[in-house]
């Protein structure tokens, strides 16, 4: 399957297609020091350092996009309430390379708050600008712990497939994993919704109807979607710890500074876990407040392009320190050494900024499995995966 790897940062997509045989011909990213890292790890043929927007014309054909896309605003449009317009945000290139190249299939990856942004205007908007250009998506909120990563990380992961001649009202050919439910009597179950529903005057009905959010399930295709809120996930993986990827013999440099530890004596013993998170204490005593200072464990809350946020406050033995920047890696599901062409400090922004692989292979998987080894002809190569685990 020939890829193509928007927004692609330190290569996370990258990382899984080459695991599963994929082959990548064309990827994309405007950061100087992830475009370093990508490169090292990869070489230099495939990733084309720029801005997309003066890029995406010279896109070679290919059967898979896959794209980790800035979560941006989008615009009020005309006069009337809830009409969005994505034009002339990062989200719109990936709709015209789509446009411009028409691939089997993609999958793109966002936070958590895509669903409720906006009272859900933000993402009715993405889930129309896709289904116009005859695809049935389908999307699930995936955690990192679930997938064998020592991370309470939630992220949405949105899947795209051709749907010629396709009919998704009881259609018992489309192709979802599930070992518990058969996709007929979970279909027959669920209502249809408009996304038309919300926009205009209507915005404010589905509100009322289905509350300020997407579920964190759901298909869409012809403008029209079915979807619930699914509870838990059926995975193979077993839980993984923060204590279990730590390295050993750390250096006295990820050690609390003389200052740093001067501030511990204003902390509220706290003692608890926190969605799998061990919180040791805080200045406020409750989970969310203060100087918080981890444990390990349980796992790391989520790690993000702000190097400063979580890495540096774990207590781990008797010892104060930040986590090291290999440990992000592993956290994340990247080798040890896989940001080492740019400095430890960067390594933590792009590390945390980056997509777990281990959920990218699942996903891969499914529409390898599914999909491609079954050789289903075009025309009927609908639907996609991430109902439940395997």
């Amino acid at each position: 399957m020939k890829t193509v790897e928007l927004f692609a940062g330190i290569g996370g997509f990258r990382l899984a297609a080459d695991s599963m045989g994929f082959k990548t011909i064309w990827a994309n990213d405007i950061e100087p020091k992830a475009c370093k890292v990508y490169k090292s790890c990869f070489g230099n043929r495939e990733l084309v350092e720029g801005d997309i927007r003066n890029l995406k014309t010279q896109i070679p054909s290919h059967d898979l996009l896959t794209a980790g896309f800035p979560c941006q605003p989008f615009s009020s449009a005309g006069m009337k309430k809830g009409i969005r317009d994505p034009r002339g945000t990062l989200f719109q290139e990936i709709v015209d390379v789509l446009k411009l190249n028409t691939p089997d299939f993609f999958i793109l990856e966002n936070v958590k708050r895509l669903l409720t942004m906006e009272d859900g205007l933000h993402f009715a908007t993405i889930l129309s600008s896709l289904t116009d250009l005859n695809y049935t998506i389908e999307w699930r909120l995936f955690n990192a712990m679930d997938f064998g990563l020592p991370q309470n990380r939630q992220r949405v992961f949105i899947v795209g497939t051709k749907a010629d001649d396709y009919n998704i009202n009881g259609n018992s050919s489309l192709s979802i994993v599930s070992t518990k439910l058969a996709i007929e009597s979970e279909l027959n179950s669920l209502k249809p919704i408009d996304l038309e529903d919300l926009s205009d005057s209507k915005s404010w009905k589905f509100i009322e109807k289905h509350g300020k959010k997407f579920p964190n399930w759901g298909i869409a295709s012809n403008h029209r979607f079915w979807g619930k809120d699914l509870n838990g996930f059926d995975s193979k993986s077993k839980p993984v710890f923060l204590n279990s990827i730590l390295q050993d013999n750390v250096s006295s440099e990820f050690d609390f500074t003389e200052s740093t530890l001067s501030r511990l004596h204003k902390n509220t013993p706290v003692n608890k876990m926190v969605q799998g998170v061990e919180i040791i204490s805080n200045q406020g005593g409750g989970a969310r407040m203060g100087y918080t200072i981890f444990g390990v464990n349980g796992v790391a809350p989520t790690l993000t392009s702000t190097a400063s946020r979580h890495y540096e406050r774990y207590l781990v033995g008797n010892k104060y320190r930040r986590l090291t920047n290999i440990e992000y890696a592993r956290i994340q599901g990247f080798p040890d050494n896989h940001c080492e062409a740019v400095s430890v400090y960067d390594q933590y922004s792009l590390i945390g900024n980056a997509v777990p692989a281990p959920i990218v292979k699942w996903v891969m998987s499914r529409l390898n499995f599914k999909v491609l080894r079954k050789s289903i002809p075009r025309a009927k190569r609908q639907g996609v995966l991430l109902h439940y685990g395997t």
